[in-house]
C-alpha cells in the first residue's frame, strides 16, 4: 500500500530529537516492515503554542496552498503512483492538520489519525480556529488508531477507534541483556559505579515544566531512603540542567551520576546493567522509555498518569503511585530495593511483555491489519491483534 504520511506537530526529518519525533519514525519502520511504501508528504510544523489566532490563519493559508500543490502534483501521476491512503500522526489543537483532509477529499481517499485528541475547553477561546480543524479532521477520519487508551476519552463515539500499544524495537536492549554481567561491568567502570549496590535508572529530557517536576518528586522521594544502599543513574540533558541538578544536590557525588544524552547503542549497553527504572512520569503520555527499561529486564516505579498504566502492568512489570507523590515514591522504591527476588520476577516478566505486545513486528502486524480494514470499510471477521474500545463495539 502507497501511504503519504504526515506529522504536523514535529517532522519525522526534524533535527531536534524529541519523543513526537522518534514515534513518527517508528510508525514508519513499523509500516514499511510491513511492505508498505511510505513518503512524507509535508514538513509543514502547523504548532501554534501560544494561541496566536493570526499565526493559525497564517498556517492555515499555508497548508491549504501546500495541500492544492500536492493534489495538483499527485493528480499528475499514473494512478498506481498515487497515495492509496493518508496517515496524519499526533492531532491535537496546538498541532492540526491543515493539508490531509484536503488531500483526502480531492483524491477520494481514506484518512487516518494515529494519536488524536480533542479538547472541546479550547473551542471559543485563543485556539479556537485550531481546535476546529481538529474536530473536522477527526469527523472526516475513517479510524482514529490510539497509542495513548487515555486521549479515547476525548473522542467522539461516533469516531471507529483502534488500539495500537505503544512499541519499540527492542531487539539491541534484548541482545544487551543476554550479556548483562559483562554490561554492569563495563557501566561500572565508565561511570565509577559500585557493581555491588543497586542501580537506580531514570531517562528524560531536562526542560522546564512536567519533566523538571518529575525529577523534584523522585529527589524528595529519595531523601527517604538513606538507609538504603541505592546509586542514582541520570540520562538526559536540556535548558533545566542546573535545575535539575540543585534539585539532587543534597545527594553525595557518590550516589549520583549524570551521563548527559546517550545514543541508542549507549542505551541498549546501560539499561540491562541497571536495577530499578524510576519515572515519576508527571502528566506524561506513557513514556517510550518505560518500555525500553522493560525490555532490559527492569521492574518500572512511576506514577500512575495518561497512558502509563498502558505500559507498565502495576503488581507484575512494576508499581504505580499517586501522581506526584514523594511519600508513596519512597515506598514503592524501598518495596522493591528490599526484595531481590521480587524484583528479579518482574523484571523478568516485564521483558516478556515487551517482547509479546511493544515491540516493532507486533505494531507492524496490527498497523497492516487496521489498513486493510479501513480499506474495505468494515471489520473483517477475526481481525488479529485488534482492540475494540466499549464504545465502538457496534461497528
Amino acid at each position: 500500500m502507497r501511504i503519504a504520511f504526515y506529522a504536523p506537530l514535529k517532522s519525522p526529518r526534524h533535527p531536534t530529537p524529541s519523543g513526537d519525533r522518534h514515534v513518527a519514525r517508528l510508525l514508519i519502520q513499523a509500516l514499511e516492515a510491513q511492505g508498505h511504501d511510505v513518503h512524507i508528504a509535508s514538513h509543514l510544523r502547523s504548532r501554534d503554542a501560544t494561541g496566536d489566532k493570526t499565526r493559525q490563519a497564517r498556517l492555515k493559508k499555508i497548508g491549504e496552498k501546500l495541500a492544492a500543490r500536492y493534489i495538483k502534483k499527485i493528480q499528475n501521476k499514473p494512478k498506481d503512483q498515487r497515495p492509496d491512503v493518508w496517515i496524519t500522526y499526533h492531532l491535537y489543537y496546538k498541532a492540526p492538520d491543515w493539508i490531509g483532509p484536503l488531500v483526502c477529499n480531492a483524491l477520494n481517499i481514506p484518512y487516518i489519525a494515529i494519536e488524536a485528541s480533542i479538547a472541546n475547553k479550547r473551542a471559543n477561546g485563543p485556539w479556537d480556529l485550531s481546535h476546529q480543524a481538529v474536530v473536522s479532521a477527526v469527523d472526516q477520519a475513517d479510524c482514529v488508531i490510539s497509542l495513548n487508551p487515555h486521549d479515547t476519552h476525548c473522542l467522539p463515539d461516533t469516531v471507529r477507534n483502534w488500539s495500537l500499544p505503544p512499541f519499540i524495537v527492542p531487539e539491541p536492549i534484548i541482545e544487551k541483556r543476554k550479556n548483562w554481567s559483562q554490561c554492569r561491568k563495563a557501566i561500572a567502570e565508565k561511570y565509577d559505579l559500585d557493581p555491588h549496590k543497586q542501580w537506580l535508572l531514570a531517562i528524560a529530557m531536562m526542560r522546564p515544566g512536567d519533566k523538571l517536576e518529575s525529577y523534584r518528586v523522585l529527589s524528595k522521594a529519595l531523601r527517604g531512603l538513606p538507609d538504603l544502599p541505592w546509586q542514582l543513574i541520570i540520562v538526559g540533558d536540556g535548558q533545566a540542567r542546573p535545575d535539575v541538578e540543585s534539585s539532587f544536590v543534597w545527594v553525595p557525588k557518590t550516589k549520583i551520576t549524570y551521563t548527559g544524552q546517550l545514543n541508542s547503542d549507549e542505551l541498549a549497553s546501560l539499561i540491562p546493567a541497571c536495577d530499578i527504572y524510576t519515572w515519576p512520569a508527571v502528566n506524561e503520555a506513557y513514556g517510550l522509555a518505560f518500555l525500553e527499561a522493560q525490555a532490559g529486564g527492569l521492574p518500572v516505579i512511576a506514577g500512575k498518569t495518561g497512558g502509563v498504566p498502558a505500559v507498565v502492568a502495576d503488581g507484575e512489570t512494576g508499581l504505580l503511585t499517586a501522581p506526584g507523590d514523594p511519600v508513596a515514591f519512597a515506598a514503592a522504591l524501598r518495596s522493591l530495593l528490599t526484595a531481590p527476588v521480587r524484583r528479579r520476577d518482574m523484571g523478568k516478566a516485564a521483558a516478556e511483555k515487551v517482547e509479546a505486545m511493544h515491540s516493532l513486528v507486533t505494531a507492524g502486524q496490527r498497523l497492516d491489519a487496521i489498513l486493510s480494514a479501513s480499506r474495505k470499510g468494515y471489520i473483517e471477521p477475526g481481525l488479529p491483534l485488534f482492540d475494540y474500545t466499549k464504545r465502538n463495539k457496534t461497528l
